[in-house]
């Protein structure tokens, strides 16, 4: 199994962007796929297009969501992995620390999938609000 954690900070509150990963429409303006999202615990999502999935299993505002999550290029028999973002406060930004573990061998590099499809247009996102 796979596992790692990375850190951006994000030109916006840690309630900004708390709220636009939960909200499907800021989701995908956010990220340039199409999200559908819920702010509830036990809901499903789906983001890119319905590459990813998964559901919600512990929200706490403005301040962590974590989620099951998976991809079409998951095997069936594969478990899902859990997806942790943790948000602070600092200095004005918002530190999001990514923790993505469970994740199965042979899938593709997601750390880097992270980078390029969500941190890299979040500061294009939230630096066009300010």
């Amino acid at each position: 199994m796979i596992h790692f954690e990375i850190e951006q900070l994000i030109p916006a509150t840690a309630e900004e962007v708390y709220k636009a990963w939960l909200d499907s429409k800021a989701h995908s303006q956010m990220t340039g796929g199409e999200a559908i999202c819920s702010d509830a615990e036990g809901e499903a999502f789906s983001a890119w297009d319905e590459y990813i999935h998964g559901v919600n299993k512990k929200l706490i505002q403005g301040q962590e969501i974590v989620q099951s999550w998976r991809t079409v290029e998951f095997d069936e028999q594969d478990e899902d992995s859990e997806l942790v973002i943790r948000l602070k406060d600092v200095d004005g930004q918002c530190l999001l620390t990514l923790i993505h573990r469970n994740i199965p061998n042979g899938q593709p590099d997601y750390e880097q999938g992270w980078i390029d499809n969500y941190f890299e247009p979040m500061l294009v996102y939230f630096g066009k609000r300010r």
